[in-house]
């Protein structure tokens, strides 16, 4: 093979990563209205799965990446780990960085008190995700490690499904 056909090549495969990167930069719209059939989120940490329920039947469920602080429970801003507990979905962020995103309500009233009894800042921001603008081309391949901030991140397509599926104030249950 001659030297210019490696460097077309090479400069054809470029194009077409940089049009992928491109086009997920631009954030699709959510299809179809939230239709609420979930009615319980349960994360099972140690599994890196999260699971959607109504009436106690499972819905869906979903492989996750977590925080990249390791499986413990959160203990404080900046640790990088989820939280563990019963929290609220408590609102979703269209324009998220991370394509789209829903609130869990971390951390609860009591936790705070608590927190600042002892003075310890617990941080908050804790989402349910995509994959950062710009990334979405990476897909499940995001699971392979935990890289999170403290969230819990699933595929584009997932969190759009999730999206329709959960409404606010879900009641979210994070396991060790």
């Amino acid at each position: 093979m001659g030297l210019r056909l490696v460097f077309a090549l090479i400069a054809a495969a470029l194009v077409i990563v940089g049009g992928l990167c491109a086009v997920s930069l631009v954030q699709a719209p959510v299809r179809g209205p939230i239709q609420p059939a979930t009615d319980r989120i349960i994360v099972y940490k140690a599994a890196h799965r999260m699971t959607l329920l109504k009436d106690g039947q499972v819905i869906r469920s979903y492989r996750v990446a977590l925080g990249r602080g390791g499986l413990g429970n959160k203990a404080a801003a900046g640790d990088n780990r989820v939280p563990e507990g019963v929290y609220r979905i408590t609102g979703r962020n269209p324009t998220s960085a991370y394509h789209l995103s829903l609130r869990i309500g971390y951390p609860t009233a009591a936790q705070a008190r608590d927190a600042q009894r002892r003075g310890t800042d617990l941080g908050g921001d804790i989402m349910i995700h995509g994959i950062r603008n710009g990334l979405g081309w990476v897909g499940s391949l995001h699971r392979r490690m935990d890289w999170t901030r403290g969230c819990i991140a699933v595929t584009n397509e997932e969190i759009e499904e999730i999206w329709r599926l959960v409404p606010d104030g879900t009641v979210i249950e994070i396991r060790a």
